[in-house]
């Protein structure tokens, strides 16, 4: 018998905790790893609620890269848990994706992978590595070239 394809997602879920004030690098999946976010304007879709959730005061956004297939996030938590920025964030995304692109049902996997960045760890460099994904994937020659993507930093 075969392992279903999300047996372990409630996995990531363990141990979870949010705490106001620390921040993360999270990095949530297209379901299927659709590349879905290939498209510019449905990658604009999702950077609108990134940016709303920051202009809420949610959290402070301090680099993001939208991949085909996937996206990354540093953040620093302000007035949301993990869980509700997440939700809020995956629900209204998906629904708004979904939409534009005349189609139902899952958009993102379920669960999130998150990282809390330890105060001695370089978020600058965290940043970089995250923005530069494009070129680590092929996807163009120099960072600039790629529009899907920001930090406080650069």
């Amino acid at each position: 018998m075969s392992t279903p394809r999300y047996f372990h997602s409630h996995n990531l879920r363990r141990g979870r905790h949010s705490e106001c004030g620390r921040s993360y690098l999270i990095t949530v999946a297209v379901d299927h790893r659709q590349p879905i976010l290939s498209n510019f304007f449905v990658g604009r879709l999702l950077v609108a609620e990134l940016r709303l959730v920051a202009e809420l005061g949610w959290v402070d956004s301090l680099a993001w890269v939208v991949m085909p297939d996937h996206w990354h996030w540093l953040v620093t938590l302000r007035e949301a848990t993990l869980a509700e920025l997440m939700q809020r964030v995956k629900g209204r995304s998906a629904r708004s994706i979904n939409q534009a692109l005349d189609r139902a049902g899952r958009l993102w996997q379920a669960g999130y992978h998150e990282h809390a960045l330890r105060t001695e760890e370089d978020m600058q460099a965290v940043a970089r590595y995250l923005v530069a994904n494009p070129l680590r994937a092929g996807l163009v020659k120099r960072v600039g070239d790629y529009p899907l993507w920001d930090a406080v930093w650069l």
